[in-house]
């Protein structure tokens, strides 16, 4: 191969390593960030939208075994966390509260459904304690299970977790975002954490009219 040929391979060669490095990076970069939070667009499939949820089997916070039927016949709003969570999940529970406020009598057909990330500490009593807190979405439900159900549902949904740090006070890196389900179990919309309840009210209230 003439010289000239060789240099032009190796060049596009090493080009290509470094735009996989910095892809790498950036996957590596986001992960991090307990913040990070999930983001869809309304394509990838024959009705027009991602493939979001499916079966799971996890516990309630009555120690009851529950699955995927539970959303049948509701509006769901579904978000993964952890009671010992700092910020974030207190935040964003106590504005699901506000939103469903903001819904009005529409607030009766949502239920606010949280999974825990963090089976280890988050046995069903823990989460009935936690989810009785003054603030916090009236009748929400809190789902736990063994370490491999929690992770089959997280992946069902493309919620991304990670444990950081070792022994008792560890905590978890946690996507944020709260998945709108409609009545047949199937994923309608995703909100952002910061998206404010009026906003995400307006959100519920244009799928709800779409049915």
């Amino acid at each position: 191969m003439p010289r000239r040929s060789i240099l032009l391979f190796a060049g596009a060669i090493v080009a290509m390593a470094v735009a996989i490095g910095v892809s790498t990076w950036v996957v590596i970069s986001q992960r991090g960030q307990e913040s990070d939070t999930v983001t869809f667009t309304e394509t990838g499939t024959g009705t027009g939208q991602p493939q979001v949820g499916g079966p799971f089997q996890m516990v309630n916070q009555d120690g009851q075994t529950v699955d995927q039927t539970m959303l049948d016949g509701k509006w769901s709003l579904v978000f993964f966390g952890f009671t010992y969570c700092p910020d974030f999940c207190p935040t964003t529970l106590a504005a699901l509260a506000a939103t469903k406020a903001q819904l009005g009598d529409k607030a009766d057909d949502v239920q606010v459904v949280f999974i825990t990330v963090d089976p280890a500490r988050d046995t069903p009593q823990a989460m009935k304690d936690y989810l009785s807190s003054d603030g916090f979405p009236e009748g929400v439900i809190g789902l736990t299970g063994t370490p491999e159900q929690v992770r089959a549902t997280a992946d069902a949904y493309r919620a991304y977790y990670s444990q950081v740090g070792e022994g008792e006070g560890y905590t978890m890196n946690h996507s944020l975002t709260v998945y709108l389900m409609g009545p047949d179990g199937k994923f309608r919309a995703p909100l952002a954490h910061d998206l404010g309840p009026q906003q995400a009210a307006d959100v519920i209230e244009r799928n709800m009219a779409r049915g």
